[in-house]
């Protein structure tokens, strides 16, 4: 029964966490789109604005340092699902709750601060005003995929903590090698290993051919 649950929680635990990496690949692939767009207009329109005190496009890096960070989470989380290894589920769970806690203080800072875009540095690109009025015109949307995100989280710290309370699979992991079956260790319940004894070699009979031989040399 315990091993039914086990399988079910790292399974389970395995799903939800594909969640997270499916939002870090999305968040990679609107950062390359982002940076590919800021140097195709570079190329083609070169303003005389841009120079070397320029401040760099953060928001674009952000946005790839983010999906980055999301699929390696889901590596380690699908590590931990796999192993059930406490150190791994620790880890997992560390990685996630940090996490949270980010996504908390930038919250708080947005809602709570009315001057909050003064924390952040000019974007050059125009992409962080762009990505601002998207969230202003599709705010009921965006919260409700933010709250699922949260939710995704939360719900996959908690299958960790479930899989951690199970403990690591018994057949997997071994306290001491007693736990080990020899080799040499028969089928048979009732096997009975032969007895041999050590003595001097008896050797059989000579026949009379081989006699008459050796005493037909000796006569010689």
């Amino acid at each position: 029964m315990g091993r039914m649950v086990r399988s079910c929680m790292q399974s389970l635990l395995k799903l939800v966490n594909s969640a997270i990496g499916m939002v870090g690949i999305a968040s990679i692939l609107y950062g390359l789109w982002m940076i590919r767009v800021w140097q195709r207009h570079i190329d083609d329109d070169p303003s005389p604005f841009i120079g070397p005190d320029t401040p760099a496009p953060w928001f674009m890096y952000t946005f790839l340092a983010l999906g980055v960070t999301l699929c390696v989470i889901t590596c380690s989380g699908h590590i931990a699902a796999e192993t059930s290894n406490g150190c791994c589920l620790y880890c997992y769970m560390m990685f996630v709750f940090l996490l949270l806690i980010l996504e908390a203080a930038v919250t708080a800072d947005v809602f709570l601060n009315h001057n909050w875009e003064e924390d952040f540095p000019v974007d050059p690109t125009g992409n962080f005003n762009e990505f601002k009025v998207f969230v202003k015109k599709n705010f009921e949307i965006c919260k409700c995929v933010g709250l699922s995100v949260v939710c995704v989280q939360c719900l996959c710290m908690l299958l960790a903590m479930i899989l951690k309370a199970l403990g690591e699979h018994p057949q997997r992991f071994y306290d001491s090698d007693d736990d080990f079956t020899p080799d040499n260790v028969p089928l048979l319940k009732n096997y009975v290993h032969p007895h041999y004894v050590v003595g001097d070699p008896i050797y059989g009979a000579k026949n009379d051919s081989w006699n008459v031989r050796i005493n037909d040399k000796g006569m010689r």
